[in-house]
Formats: structure tokens, sequence, C-alpha cells
């Protein structure tokens, strides 16, 4: 909905939404370099005796109002399962995404530019070889990894990296066939580079990114607009592949039906625009994208992206620089742009996202499984008529890079510890 028609409507509720519980775990990053980065309720209701907020520090942008009652703070739900945690891996390189392999075993991707095999109990192969180069610094690296949908029968995967190129660097994705031997050892096949974003800058951060499949096998790619304020406006140019959701054939071209492909100037492969960096994707029940994307110091944000809907950024956002000075204007709603869904003040540190179905945990069925980098845990996200109807938190003790529903109904946190460089692979499962 367009951020400026919700403004009477948030100085309505200003007055109410001040009265009530104030949210958040931990306080937003300080700088750009610490980001990256009961029964479950029945739909669109918040029935029972729902708890306070599960955020309870104040916010960086005290005057900024939400639009509407759901936007923010979310209470708990009045009955949470108890989850218990279990180390599946450790002493991991520094990882950045799972995908579980149809054996049960876990394909990942090391941030220094190489993918691995986990087995079941924990063991790390060799890594894969054919892997392209890739930029490390910064927020760099080898980024998100996917298995096409007909896996099983042509072992072909899709993995996004930061490119190194002539002036710069860049993210791109790329396919090729996996190929694994009886040992766990695998290779990369037949390499191909089938999109890259543009235009190409020399930086180190804001990368993205997040590969999800459509139901109809249409591949979408989430990245960001690379932080610094001389190219992030590029995210409201249609003309620049900055701070875009893309919606990609699995040969990396547009679609037909894509919002943009007949319009003069604009890249045809957009599929949504004005977003910052777009780390957490996943499809809901019913086949439809969501997203959740790290904003400013106090302005992560949960959005539904649509064909050809602006979202806001960094004319229209939550959240204040990571001086505290305004973004801009300190504009929360703009015509022509949406609100999100959901925003979080302080900030969570959005990575990894996944929808829950299984039945190792009932209550989560039909959540949003969100991984905290700041937040150090799960964030889980009822939802209820397209909003949040609650919201509860597993704290991990550790930054959330990655986060997959296992094979066995379990939830796999894929960990980021900077301080020692590794990672390790947690199972939260229902406590006994």
């Amino acid at each position: 909905m367009p951020r400026a028609t919700l403004l009477l409507a948030a100085t309505v509720l200003s007055s109410v939404l001040a009265a009530g519980p104030v949210l958040a775990q931990t306080g937003g990053p300080t700088s750009p370099d610490k980001e990256a980065e009961g029964s479950a309720p029945a739909k669109g209701t918040r029935t029972g005796q729902a708890s306070k907020p599960v955020e309870t520090q104040p916010p960086n942008a005290p005057l900024q109002k939400p639009a509407f009652v759901e936007q923010t703070r979310a209470p708990q739900p009045a009955k949470m399962p108890k989850t218990t945690t279990a180390v599946v891996a450790e002493q991991l390189p520094l990882m950045w995404a799972i995908r579980f392999l149809p054996d049960g075993r876990l394909l990942a991707s090391a941030k220094e530019g190489r993918l691995y095999i986990i087995s079941q109990e924990g063991k790390i192969g060799s890594p894969i070889d054919g892997v392209p180069r890739v930029d490390s610094k910064g927020q760099g690296g080898l980024l998100d990894v996917v298995l096409a949908p007909d896996f099983k029968a042509s072992n072909r995967i899709f993995f996004s990296f930061s490119e190194p190129r002539e002036g710069g660097n860049g993210t791109s994705v790329a396919t090729a066939i996996l190929s694994i031997d009886e040992g766990g050892n695998g290779t990369l096949k037949n390499v191909e580079v089938i999109f890259r974003q543009m235009p190409t800058y020399d930086g180190d951060k804001h990368y993205g990114s997040r590969l999800v499949f459509g139901t109809a096998g249409e591949l979408f790619v989430t990245v960001g607009e690379r932080s610094d304020a001389k190219v992030r406006t590029q995210a409201q140019d249609l003309g620049s592949g900055l701070g875009k959701v893309f919606r990609l054939n699995q040969s990396g071209k547009p679609l037909a039906d894509n919002p943009f492909v007949d319009k003069q100037a604009a890249q045809p492969e957009i599929w949504s625009y004005g977003h910052r960096n777009v780390q957490s994707a996943a499809l809901d029940a019913d086949g439809r994208l969501w997203i959740v994307e790290h904003g400013p110091r106090g302005g992560d944000e949960l959005n539904r992206p649509q064909a050809g809907f602006n979202y806001g950024w960094p004319d229209a956002t939550y959240g204040v620089e990571y001086s505290g000075k305004p973004v801009g204007k300190g504009t929360t709603a703009k015509p022509g742009t949406e609100q999100p869904v959901y925003y979080w003040d302080p900030v969570i540190g959005p990575s990894g996202m996944a929808l829950y179905e299984g039945d190792e945990i009932p209550e989560w069925q039909g959540a949003f499984i969100v991984g905290g980098l700041v937040s150090t845990g799960l964030v889980v996200l009822h939802m209820g008529d397209d909003r949040v109807a609650f919201e509860e938190r597993v704290p991990l003790n550790a930054r959330v890079r990655d986060v997959r529903i296992g094979p066995d109904g379990a939830v796999y946190a894929l960990t980021d510890d900077r301080d020692t460089g590794t990672s390790r692979v947690l199972r939260i499962s229902r406590a006994k």
C-alpha cells in the first residue's frame, strides 16, 4: 500500500501506540560493517491473551510512527514452544548459505569462494572444484546457492557471488552441474554466468543476495544498492540494477511478463525496485515472494515484492543513518512508494528466511523463520491476512546467516562468527 495513503492513519494511531509497550532485543548496528550484514494463531487474528512485544529497547527513531497498528512491535504469541539446540557441524569456514540435498546432506557456500558438502554426521568434505573466482572483501564472497527445481534429474545448481570485474565488482548469478562421487567430493561442470547486476561498482558492501525459484520455475534474484551515498540513489533508477529484485528464466533472461520489459531505458529483468540490501527471501504457502531487507539504523523491512512496485529506499524509509542523522529528509512515506508490511527499530539484521512447513514444531506451522545477525537468533513471524500477527524470538547467542527447514522438520541455522572466522550449523527442535 502506498506510504502516503497511510499518513493520516499514522497520525491517528501514534497516540495509541505510544501508550503501548515498546519492543526489540538488541540495538541497531553503529556502522555498515556490523550489518551483514501454544498453537499457531488463527490466520488474520490476534486471539487469546497475547503477551507484550519481544522488543524492549527504545527505537533509534522515536519520533517516527508506524502507519498502521500491525506494522511494528507485534506481540508475542500467548503460547510459545520450548526448543532445544544441538550442534550439527562446527569449525567450518565462514559460511553464507546452506541447502539440503535430496539425500539429506547439505550443500554449503563459504564466503571465501568455496562450495562444500556437509555430511549428515556434520563432516565437511573437500572443496568442490570449479567455483569461479569471487571478490571476498568486505561483505563480498560466494553468496547464495539453490538447487534447480529439477535437480534430481539434472544435478543443476544456481549460485550468486560478488564477481570481480574490470573497474570493480557486482553480484552475478551462475549455473553449473554438480557432480558428487561416492566419497562426497564434488566438481562443478559446465559453469556459466547467466546474469550480472549492472552497473559494476568499486565497493565492498550490499551485494544482497538470495535466490528463490517461483512456482513456475522462474528465478527471483535479490541484490543490494552497494551502500555508498553516491550510488544508493540508483535503487530508484530503472536503468540501474542496484537495489532491485530481478525475475529471470533459468537462462538468465527477463520473462516476457516482467513489468518493465517494454519500458524504454529500463532493465527488463527488474521485478521491483527501491530496495536497500535484501539477504532474506522465501515463498509463502501461496507461492508468493516475501523478502526481509536490511534497513539503516532502525529500518529493517518485511516486504512482499509485487511487479513494478517501488519500495521507497532511499527516498522513504524508517530508521536513521548510522551516524544518527535522518536518511535524506527523514521521510517514512512518499507518494508512489509502498509501506513495508512490517519493520524493526532497532534492527534484527536479517539474513536467511524459510517458511516453516513441518511436524517438529507445529506451533510454527505457516510462520516465516528469519535469521538475525544483530538479534543473534531466530525471528519467527506468524502471519495473518498478509500482516505480522505475532513475533517471537529464539535466542541462539550467535549471528545467524541462513535458515533452512530440514527434511526432519527441524530448523537448521547457519551461524557467522566474525571474531573466529568460523561458522556452525545448529539444529533447533522441539524440547522433549
